[in-house]
């Protein structure tokens, strides 16, 4: 269990949330996790059931059925599940595109997709990365042409989070290709659209309960209504969202960190060598003490996010910077602590097995590690 009672970004009623959400997911998602990974996707059955316990888009106006929270009830969720070694992708929805439709989108997209988003009865992705693009959104080839009343969509997704259970996606395209980035623009497209497929659910080397995917787009004819926001505003809002975005998995990334660390305490105290705990070890205990001072300043750092996000100051600059650090303490601490397991860490018996996996996607997705130093460097 995460400790938390030394936070400093939480009250009294986000302490009786996290309680809520614990109880939860001992219910529904812990006896569910290992068919989850072997199935390669979450039930909407559980998706459902998140919403119907208020565990989806808190921070979404009540006006459509959110709690009208504030985001530190995204990241408990955030936090506790990637603490239970689990990847849905409620936080794609959560964090990311339920923000977007309530940014950007107008009335109509609003009363039509948020309540469902926020009861589970839809669930949404947002196609963003191509095969020959990554990190570049400037460089996206995925067209939205203009046909009298219509856009004519044409082209290919891939890494796509919540593709295969997805209900709707938003879709990053270009609607003037000549335009580079000032030519972007985001496209809802409901799943059922004629034109529209999905690919396959990609054979990952972790987070393997998250159904991530390959989407493809042949002709999708879809109204004009369909546009959030203005035509070519679609690369500012991507930047919009990022520290956001970034904070989020920042926070993944730092209690996966510490869930690595409790397990590494764990099986070094029941684990005898050479006539004593491996714990007893001096190589163990150093090793051990430096991940805990880490953790440490990882818990505070995060802290002091939270606190300017939920305030409205945390910059992408602070975002990309949590980002990068937290991600990479989490491998940090993945690793160490599969290596203090020694053989029994390679079996994928042991929880430490997958939580190493699941951490190696950190340092990529939302902006790679790389990325995230170009950001901050040419902030200097």
């Amino acid at each position: 269990m995460l400790q938390t009672h030394n936070r400093t970004a939480f009250t009294e009623s986000h302490a009786l949330f996290r309680d809520e959400v614990r109880k939860f997911f001992a219910k529904h998602l812990h006896p569910n996790l290992d068919r989850w990974e072997r199935d390669g996707i979450v039930d909407r059955d559980f998706w459902r059931a998140c919403g119907a316990a208020g565990l989806l888009c808190p921070t979404m106006p009540s006006e459509y059925g959110g709690l009208g929270a504030d985001f530190g009830y995204n990241i408990i969720i955030d936090e506790e599940m990637t603490y239970a070694g689990c990847s849905a992708g409620l936080g794609l929805q959560s964090d990311i595109a339920g923000d977007y439709i309530l940014s950007y989108g107008s009335e109509d997209q609003k009363r039509t997709w948020l309540p469902r988003m926020i009861s589970g009865e839809a669930i949404a992705a947002i196609a963003m990365t191509e095969p020959s693009t990554g990190s570049d959104l400037q460089g996206v080839r995925t067209t939205a042409i203009r046909d009298g009343d219509d856009y004519v969509i044409n082209g290919s997704k891939t890494y796509i989070t919540n593709g295969q259970n997805a209900d709707i996606v938003i879709t990053v395209a270009k609607t003037d290709p000549a335009q580079g980035a000032k030519g972007i623009s985001l496209i809802l497209v409901e799943a059922e659209r004629s034109g529209f497929t999905r690919g396959r659910n990609l054979d990952k080397i972790g987070q393997h309960c998250a159904d991530t995917s390959e989407l493809f787009f042949t002709d999708v004819r879809v109204p004009v209504a369909n546009r959030m926001g203005a035509e070519g505003a679609g690369f500012g809002y991507l930047m919009s969202q990022l520290p956001q975005e970034r904070l989020s998995i920042a926070a993944a990334a730092q209690a996966g960190a510490q869930r690595a660390f409790d397990e590494a305490v764990r099986f070094t105290k029941e684990r005898r060598a050479f006539g004593q705990p491996v714990f007893d070890f001096q190589n163990t205990r150093f090793t051990l003490a430096d991940l805990a001072a880490e953790l440490q300043v990882g818990w505070a750092h995060l802290d002091w996010c939270i606190a300017r996000h939920i305030a409205g100051d945390l910059t992408a600059v602070e975002g990309s910077a949590a980002k990068l650090w937290h991600s990479e303490l989490q491998w940090k601490c993945c690793d160490a602590a599969l290596q203090l397991h020694g053989g029994a860490g390679y079996m994928n018996e042991y929880p430490i097995a997958r939580l190493w996996r699941d951490a190696r996607v950190q340092r990529i997705y939302g902006g790679t590690s790389e990325i995230m130093k170009e950001v901050i460097g040419r902030s200097l």
